[in-house]
């Protein structure tokens, strides 16, 4: 191995959630990509790559079902990488069943895992069959309600840093009748707060908009409760960088996710990154009403 192992993502997760969206965002980003590597040649690939005149420093693989013999071969292979002082780092992508057969469908193409059966019988084996893996991820994205663009962004925030050190976050505002969202790392309910959407002047406006901003800061209980969620986080963050987490998704939610806890997501990561965490903030709901 080299005197200093290479940085080392491993991307995985559900068929038709994004993996080659992230692939190729991580390429541009200068990591060297490999696709559909069979998790049995991961410690030999990685100490190629980190070996000879050309050494390269960052490697992302990307790793899925369609590998065969998949759990038993990628923990071989992780244990033989941390033998070499190389801790990957798990990026797993996902998206609802409904979303996912909606994707192949436009595309008109079958899933891998599907054989004889329907596009659905595919998707609910791989989920099975990865069941494991989601719940040992270092970072995982739903990319159901996520644009190209967005997903970018995510993986961007996540890998584009060079500072290994730094914790980074994602925060994005909801509407709790759309769902929570399934990536979320903590939820904040900001229904204890007056909704704008009952004065006339606001309905119409967003969080975004100064107006509602004010509204919704100016609340006896608004401030007080950011102050304490924003001690809480930087508490946190230590924590999760002694431990090896450095991605953390906080889900701040309204009744539609149109004004609460739109403003209420732009302050809270307007007072993170004064932290040094890096944070993207991002509005899942805004526009559906």
């Amino acid at each position: 191995m080299a005197r200093r192992p290479p940085e080392l993502v491993l991307v995985s997760g559900m068929s038709g959630a994004g993996r080659s969206t992230a692939a190729d965002v991580l390429e541009d980003l200068g990591w060297f990509v490999v696709d559909n590597l069979p998790p049995e040649l991961l410690p030999t690939v990685v100490k190629l790559l980190a070996e000879g005149q050309r050494a390269v420093a960052k490697v992302a693989v990307v790793i899925d079902v369609r590998s065969g013999s998949f759990f038993a071969a990628l923990q071989g292979s992780l244990r033989a990488l941390r033998a070499r002082g190389v801790r990957p780092t798990l990026l797993f992508l996902e998206a609802s069943d409904e979303v996912l057969v909606r994707r192949y469908e436009s595309v008109r193409r079958p899933h891998p895992l599907q054989g004889d059966g329907r596009v659905l019988d595919g998707i609910v084996a791989e989920r099975e069959a990865l069941r494991e893996l989601r719940a040992v991820a270092d970072l995982v994205i739903d990319t159901s309600n996520l644009n190209v663009h967005q997903l970018t962004a995510k993986i961007v925030n996540a890998f584009g840093d060079p500072d290994d050190q730094a914790l980074h976050a994602t925060v994005v505002s909801f509407g709790y009748k759309y769902g929570i969202p399934v990536d979320a790392d903590h939820v904040v309910d900001c229904r204890f707060l007056p909704n704008p959407y009952w004065q006339p002047e606001l309905r119409g406006q967003t969080g975004l908009d100064p107006d509602v901003r004010e509204y919704v800061l100016k609340q006896d209980d608004a401030l007080p409760f950011l102050d304490r969620y924003e001690a809480l986080v930087t508490s946190l963050a230590r924590g999760y960088l002694r431990e090896g987490k450095r991605f953390v998704t906080i889900a701040v939610g309204c009744t539609g996710g149109k004004h609460r806890s739109v403003a209420m997501a732009e302050e809270l990561g307007t007072r993170l990154r004064a932290h040094g965490i890096g944070t993207l903030v991002l509005h899942r709901d805004l526009g559906r009403e």
